[in-house]
């Protein structure tokens, strides 16, 4: 029998595959399992997943076996696993410097920035299925769940240098107390933190809303960082407002970075990096060729969109759609509310106005359309080989919610020159 040329991770799908591991959670458990398994198959991390993945596979193969008939053995299906999880577009560094964790990962964009500077990401986490597919078709590692369950802690390696993670912001009840670690149980943060005292990685590096230095009243970050200082005994800066839009890519976007560093490192001071003098447009990020008609207004919405605002100022209220133009910045990329709305542009090289899309109205003659996935992409700095696989809506969101790499790059590499780490590859 002809062995196959490839086994796909997409066939451990299936409702008699599922059948077979009735004893897990799911399915994508187990993909994120055998893709951290083969990602650290030739250091000491694997043998965390190890147990887990053997068993999986010999279980796929046995499978197969019954369906297909086919002489395959867990050893030549380890092997073609190995090949799809490396064929991908950002694999991990060749002699890399240090290992990093990513919770809470999104769609990459601290992996993208942490690798670019020549570490290896040693585990990952995110619940969202629709962001773990584009995660997966990047970096060929499908990451593991909810982060709250011990189950999905326990897959956490030893001996990682720096943890990244993008937290929620959740408001603690700390009323009438001092606001430590216990005080955040049910909180996002206390996984995170609990993550740190258990591990006790050399650096950690969190990013969050611009807001959560106000949140509750600016008791949620006073409890945060006594927790880091106090509580898991860090040296932790205060943190700072960094904008993308002086890191190189045309977005304002405002967001809190809180930077922390074991005691023993010896670290007691931190510069944050100082903004790049690169001037930036929207043209560097605009497409190349006119989009699709779809992604261009009808003529009735723009009228709901200018009575809508009408109606706001009338209030006294600014808020309303913008239209940002070629050489201006673009507003922060968010999802929900006027998120798109207010990220309009001109697209002045349509020429076919035939809408592709049920719309009520014709398709505007100003050019004036939403931006592409793509261009949320390049706002947040990642690369154009970066893989899309998922619908328009499911990307908006995932890169609304990402962080921007360039910024965090550039910071990530304050942190690992303190904590030895100088000679980061960059890119």
């Amino acid at each position: 029998m002809k062995l196959k040329e490839k086994i796909s991770i997409d066939e451990f799908d299936g409702k008699h595959f599922q059948i077979r591991l009735n004893e897990t959670n799911s399915t994508n458990h187990m993909k994120a399992v055998i893709t951290h398994y083969l990602h650290n198959i030739d250091n000491g991390v694997s043998k965390h997943f190890k147990k887990e993945a053997d068993k999986a596979i010999k279980e796929y193969v046995s499978y197969k076996n019954e369906e297909e008939n086919l002489s395959i053995v867990a050893e030549d299906a380890l092997q073609l696993l190995l090949f799809e999880v490396n064929d991908v577009p950002f694999p991990t560094p060749e002699n890399y410097k240090f290992k990093f964790i990513d919770l809470f990962a999104g769609v990459g964009g601290f992996r993208l920035a942490m690798q670019n500077l020549g570490g290896k990401c040693v585990f990952t986490s995110e619940w969202d299925k629709e962001a773990q597919r584009t995660y997966r078709a990047n970096f060929g590692e499908v990451p593991f769940g909810d982060i709250t369950k011990e189950e999905t802690k326990n897959f956490i390696p030893n001996g990682f240098d720096v943890l990244c993670a993008g937290f929620p912001c959740q408001a603690f009840s700390i009323a009438g107390r001092r606001g430590g670690f216990e005080d955040t149980r049910g909180t996002l943060f206390f996984d995170v933190a609990e993550i740190i005292k258990s591990k006790k990685p050399k650096a950690i590096f969190l990013e969050n809303v611009k807001g959560l230095r106000n949140h509750n009243g600016g008791r949620t970050l006073e409890t945060i960082l006594n927790v880091l200082r106090s509580d898991l005994n860090y040296f932790v800066p205060e943190p700072q407002i960094i904008n993308a839009k002086d890191f190189g890519v045309p977005q304002n976007r405002e967001r809190i970075y809180i930077v922390g560093f074991r005691k023993d490192t010896g670290v007691t001071e931190f510069e944050y990096p100082k903004p790049i003098t690169k001037k930036v447009s929207f043209s560097q990020v605009k497409e190349t060729k006119v989009p699709a008609t779809k992604y261009f207004l009808s003529t009735q919405y723009i009228q709901t969109l200018i009575n809508h605002k009408a109606r706001h100022e009338g209030k006294g209220n600014g808020f309303g759609y913008a239209i940002i133009p070629d050489d201006g910045i673009a507003n922060a990329i968010v999802v929900g509310g006027m998120g798109r709305e207010r990220n309009l542009v001109y697209d002045h090289r349509i020429t076919d106005f035939t809408p592709t899309t049920h719309i009520k109205g014709t398709v505007n003659r100003e050019g004036i359309r939403k931006m592409t996935p793509r261009e949320w992409a390049r706002l947040q700095g990642f690369p154009d080989k970066y893989v899309i696989p998922v619908a328009d809506a499911s990307a908006y969101k995932q890169f609304g919610n990402s962080v921007a790499v360039p910024a965090i790059q550039a910071t990530a590499n304050k942190i690992l020159e303190l904590i030895g780490i100088s000679n980061a590859k960059r890119k």
